[in-house]
């Protein structure tokens, strides 16, 4: 069982006069105080994007970065939560340093940098919400989902559906900023989204809408209901439907990582396993490219996904076998 422990010290404890000093361009600043186990947390606050609300782009950067290495990207929502508990709502974290740390050490995943997109809370759903199966509902089908949700929600569908341009956010900003300032590898096998509840949605939708740009989804907790858990709700299948259509025949270049806990939030998951897995194996996925895992017990948080990210990111960047 992997059993992961903090060890986060203040930044002062932290710094070390003899590691290697790498030049990052001025987009962006490091975070001083952040609270972090390993490595350096770099921010561009604010960023304007000509297709999101403005918000916040982190990027982690390991132990003994080098420019002479050529890192995978992980590219994870909701930013915020990822590395420091003492700034997120529910003081809780992913544990993202020190799980990619521990990884990296051990050499069970290649070099890696995390780049953290913040989530605007009120702009959340309608960012990570797939656009096009929304759209392919009927008309009156979609109004009638509407009306269910603003009954029972103040936060749900309260704007346009946006995730199309969330997109674009990332890969027409956000990638090619990252790629300016650091130094990662180009292959889409090395970069890889990742996201939990609506975060899961938007990284499948990311990875089928650009497969050209992306090699891996990681969906934890992948909230399926779309939305509230409505009666006769069209959503899941409206999902489902655009995945069989638009996700490639394996063998090929992509791979694809669910999973889904039983109590809170996630008791609502477990229904959807059998048509997820039925989903990937009429396109012949096999153990080496999709994975669908229940954990029996675990509930809808950060402090359950933090024990378990291991699992995706093992199959997501596992180091390559050399070739003599």
């Amino acid at each position: 069982m992997f059993i992961l422990t903090s060890c986060k010290q203040e930044k002062a404890s932290t710094e070390n006069e003899t590691e290697e000093v790498v030049e990052i361009q001025n987009d962006f600043e490091v975070v001083k105080d952040a609270v972090l186990s390993a490595g350096k947390l770099y921010r561009i606050e604010n960023f304007e994007s000509n297709f999101v609300s403005s918000r916040n782009i982190d990027v982690w950067l390991p132990e003994n970065y080098s420019d002479t290495i050529a890192y995978a990207t992980l590219y994870m929502h909701d930013g915020q939560m990822l590395f420091d508990s003492t700034t997120t709502w529910n003081k809780q974290e992913w544990k993202v340093d020190e799980t990619v740390s521990s990884l990296m050490k051990e050499s069970k995943i290649k070099p890696t940098i995390v780049v953290g997109m913040w989530n605007v809370t009120e702009d959340r759903h309608t960012d990570y919400f797939p656009q096009q199966p929304w759209e392919n509902l009927p008309d009156s089908t979609r109004q009638a989902v509407l009306d269910e949700n603003h009954a029972q929600s103040e936060s749900l569908f309260r704007k346009e559906i946006n995730s199309d341009n969330y997109i674009k956010f990332i890969t027409e900003e956000v990638l090619p900023l990252v790629e300016t300032n650091f130094n990662v590898s180009r292959n889409l096998k090395d970069r890889a989204v990742a996201g939990s509840s609506m975060g899961g949605l938007i990284s499948w939708y990311t990875v089928l809408e650009k497969p050209n740009l992306f090699g891996t989804a990681i969906c934890i907790s992948t909230h399926w209901p779309g939305a509230m858990p409505i009666e006769n709700n069209p959503i899941p299948e409206a999902f489902f439907s655009y995945i069989k259509e638009k996700l490639p025949m394996a063998p090929n270049n992509h791979k694809f990582y669910f999973d889904f806990g039983t109590e809170t939030l996630d008791a609502l998951y477990p229904p959807f396993e059998e048509i997820v897995n039925e989903v990937f194996a009429s396109k012949n996925y096999k153990e080496s490219s999709f994975r669908n895992l229940k954990f029996e017990g675990t509930n809808h948080s950060e402090n359950a996904w933090n024990q378990r990210l291991h699992i995706p990111l093992e199959f997501a960047l596992h180091p390559e076998p050399s070739i003599d």
